[in-house]
């Protein structure tokens, strides 16, 4: 199917990565405690430097597109902001404090400040102290209960929203009154001391969160669990949850492509779009890819794979999944191009060592019941 473009960015699985401004480079780790940039040349993508302060395996990336910074976080708990210089990246140390592993790490859209989930039961939110010359960090801790897999922004650059292994997505306020004004009214609430517990939202059901993200409004958060449910709730005073069952495995990670539409993928390969509507309901609206179909035929596949097959599904046809983009756990979605309220492309990575991007727009022409609102 048209519509997307496929990179064999590496022989292992991609743990994380993120694209600067102008997408002519990307920072990823290979599932250990390296960092590789790459640069495209043409259709390819050639390694141009190697980020090797951590010690063990980069959990996330942030690659903040004005001020060129790229910010890691990593299994050893620490976290780096790495800033180019003649061409050579060098790290500056963030002071996170935490005792349990870095998990996910976002730049504010000021980039005056990021932020740090962890094992620890807090997120990290990390400013820069000229005196010293490094990122400090102020702690959110109550209520969470267990482990923060992600977080997000709100446009307004103070409002995070963190989802947890305890069940819960939350919105905390992270306004720092060192670096920056008080901030205005929204809908999630007046009042923003730091550490402020803003918001907090269970699906019904139950299982791990594992990620989180504002609508370009900052009005909304999506948020998809283990239980394979989508969730989004407005913010307000009355505010009610929103959910789609599906029947599809986890998804691992969400991102919207328009106020009311948004992208999930995961255990499934394949990145699903649902829709959020004015009666407070979620709607699965298409999948971005297919398994490529045979016309009937059986395809041939060799003794040893169909010995496999019969005894993990207990049939001798091939996969159908190997036909799609990725043939393993897509574990992170980013926006591409396009504003946040009009995605036109979106990237994805996975364990198959591959980076895809997919072109929306093209996509919402190829597929008939693929309706972006």
């Amino acid at each position: 199917m048209s519509g997307k473009e496929i990179f064999e960015i590496a022989d292992v699985p991609i743990s994380c990565f993120s694209f600067n401004k102008d997408r002519s480079r990307v920072a990823f780790s290979p599932n250990d405690h390296q960092v590789f940039i790459c640069k495209k040349v043409g259709s390819t993508w050639e390694k141009e430097a190697i980020l090797n302060e951590h010690h063990q395996n980069v959990t996330s990336i942030d690659w903040a597109p004005n001020s060129n910074r790229i910010v890691t976080c990593s299994a050893d708990r620490n976290g780096f902001v790495w800033v180019e210089e003649a061409g050579k990246w060098s790290p500056t140390l963030v002071i996170l404090r935490i005792n349990r592993a870095a998990t996910y790490v976002r730049w504010s859209p000021n980039e005056d400040k990021f932020a740090v989930a962890s094992g620890a039961r807090l997120v990290s939110v990390c400013y820069f102290e000229k005196e010293n010359h490094w990122w400090v960090s102020k702690h959110i801790k109550k209520p969470i209960r267990s482990t923060v897999l992600a977080v997000d922004w709100h446009p307004n650059n103070v409002l995070l929203c963190a989802s947890s292994t305890d069940f819960k997505a939350r919105v905390f306020s992270a306004y720092i009154k060192e670096i920056e004004p008080k901030p205005e009214t929204t809908n999630w609430g007046k009042k923003m001391p730091f550490g402020a517990l803003m918001a907090e939202f269970s699906n019904g059901y139950g299982g791990w969160v594992h990620d989180v993200a504002f609508s370009p409004s900052g009005s909304k958060i999506a948020w998809v669990s283990h239980d394979s449910t989508v969730s989004v709730v407005q913010g307000g005073d009355n505010a009610v949850v929103a959910k789609i069952c599906t029947s599809s495995l986890p998804f691992l990670s969400v991102v919207w492509v328009s106020e009311n539409s948004l992208v999930t993928a995961g255990h499934d390969f394949v990145p699903m779009v649902f829709s959020y509507g004015g009666d407070n309901t979620v709607k699965f609206v298409a999948k971005l890819d297919q398994p490529l179909k045979n016309d009937g035929e059986e395809e041939t596949i060799s003794a040893m794979d169909k010995f496999r097959n019969l005894d993990k599904k207990n049939t001798g046809k091939r996969d159908e999944a190997s036909s799609t983009a990725h043939v393993n756990v897509i574990n992170q979605l980013s926006v591409y191009a396009g504003p946040k309220e009009n995605v036109s492309k979106i990237a994805s990575s996975g364990l198959d060592g591959k980076i895809v991007i997919w072109d929306i727009k093209t996509l919402e022409k190829s597929i008939s019941e693929l309706k972006i609102v």
